[in-house]
């Protein structure tokens, strides 16, 4: 099955009978809709999941994965665990689990508080390939099925497929994906994303030029199972994909296979984070989206942007025996996020992709963040001259614009009390 690509009066059209409907929230389509990606993969000692730190980076003295504190204000005492960390008066920072249901529903309830539509839930091929590491992530899918069910949000599965070896796509996240279809019974979700009739699955990681094991072929395998399989197949798919991907260089393998492997593929969505900063970000979409776009319209595809907060990963490098500027790619208050959103939609972007709604490890959260910060790290990229739920704000405002619901300005929008 091949997508057949709208211009934009038509998609225009559709978003208002939809509105008149009122089932543009439904997750029968990604016409109109901003999902964001939901890592899902913070545990602390004690949350039940037998994985110690993870993604938190605590496990040694002085040491910590992230960029980006979070606002804890709203979370229940039980729901919060201890860091090494302290604020300057002393107090203890806490954080939170993703294995805590709570928590989950919490973020879902955000992102129906502000317009946001649901998200892609990354799934890596490196943690189900391990049983006690898969069963959190099918404890964190279920949460995220439940909170989604709740709060009126969709949701969909992407494999990432960074740090699998060869012959590793067949046997870990084909297996996979049999299993969440004949155990868990995903599918059945009334909140599954869904497009063109068909529910959507996203693969991460095809095309990169940075060494990865597996191959483009079994990459084309993998996108062939999840469309055309008679029994694990029959999906819409989308795969993500490096930058210059239609170009082949870059971050891209200089391999025409590729576009071959893409042939198999229904929405196109090339990686953003860290391609540009706010001084280039305009010049660098616009060198790619109309011709990223056609390559994709000419073959019956769609093209999902990706745009992104900003970017840190000083604390994460030092860690890793490398040096990283902190906030080197700087929020700006949300006008760098507004200005790449506003060129894609301003290009015919039709949906788009925010990275991400919990990525603290390279600051790229637009989860309600924290402006008071503790010590003892490299510091923290977060914003004090905005409220903590300014990205969340902004992110849902992307949607009513994207949707034409609001004028797509210049400048950034103005927040009313």
């Amino acid at each position: 099955m091949h997508l057949l690509p709208m211009n934009r009066s038509l998609f225009a059209v559709l978003v208002l009978l939809s509105l008149v409907r009122g089932d543009l929230s439904a997750s029968d389509s990604l016409f109109g809709k901003v999902l964001c990606g939901y890592q899902g993969w913070f545990n602390t000692p004690g949350d039940g999941a037998n994985l110690g730190w993870r993604h938190y980076g605590f496990e040694k003295p002085g040491q910590c994965h992230l960029d980006l504190w979070p606002d804890l204000s709203e979370f229940d005492e039980s729901e919060l665990h201890e860091t090494p960390l302290r604020f300057a008066d002393g107090t203890i920072a806490k954080v939170f689990s993703s294995a805590d249901p709570r928590t989950t529903l919490r973020h879902f309830e955000w992102m129906r508080d502000h317009g946001i539509d649901g998200v892609f839930l990354q799934r890596f091929g490196t943690t189900i390939r391990d049983a006690r590491s898969r069963a959190h992530n099918d404890q964190v899918l279920a949460h995220v099925r439940a909170a989604a069910e709740a709060t009126g949000r969709s949701f969909c599965v992407m494999y990432d497929l960074s740090g699998l070896r060869s012959g590793e796509i067949e046997s870990v996240v084909m297996q996979d994906w049999k299993r969440l279809r004949q155990q868990l019974r995903i599918l059945e979700s009334p909140a599954y994303q869904h497009h063109a009739g068909r529910p959507v699955v996203a693969v991460w990681g095809i095309g990169f030029n940075d060494g990865r094991d597996y191959t483009i072929e079994e990459c084309a395998e993998l996108m062939r199972f999840l469309r055309d399989n008679p029994e694990f197949g029959q999906l819409t798919t989308m795969a993500g994909v490096p930058w210059a991907w239609r170009t082949l260089d870059q971050d891209a393998v200089a391999d025409p296979a590729l576009h071959g492997a893409l042939d198999r593929v229904d929405l196109i969505s090339p990686w953003a984070v860290g391609r540009y900063d706010e001084a280039g970000c305009i010049g660098r979409i616009r060198e790619v989206h109309e011709a990223d776009a056609a390559w994709c319209r000419e073959r019956g595809k769609e093209y999902l942007p990706v745009i992104f907060p900003g970017f840190s990963w000083a604390n994460l490098m030092k860690m890793r025996g490398e040096e990283a500027v902190l906030n080197q790619i700087p929020r700006n208050g949300g006008r760098f996020l507004w200005g790449q959103a506003r060129e894609r939609i301003h290009l015919g972007a039709t949906m788009l992709y925010v990275a991400m709604f919990d990525e603290m490890d390279e600051a790229t959260a637009i989860f309600k963040h924290a402006t008071r910060v503790p010590e003892g790290t490299l510091g923290f990229a977060n914003e004090t001259d905005v409220p903590s739920d300014h990205y969340l704000w902004l992110t849902g405002e992307i949607g009513r614009a994207l949707r034409r619901e609001i004028p797509l300005g210049e400048e950034m929008p103005v927040r009313t009390p």
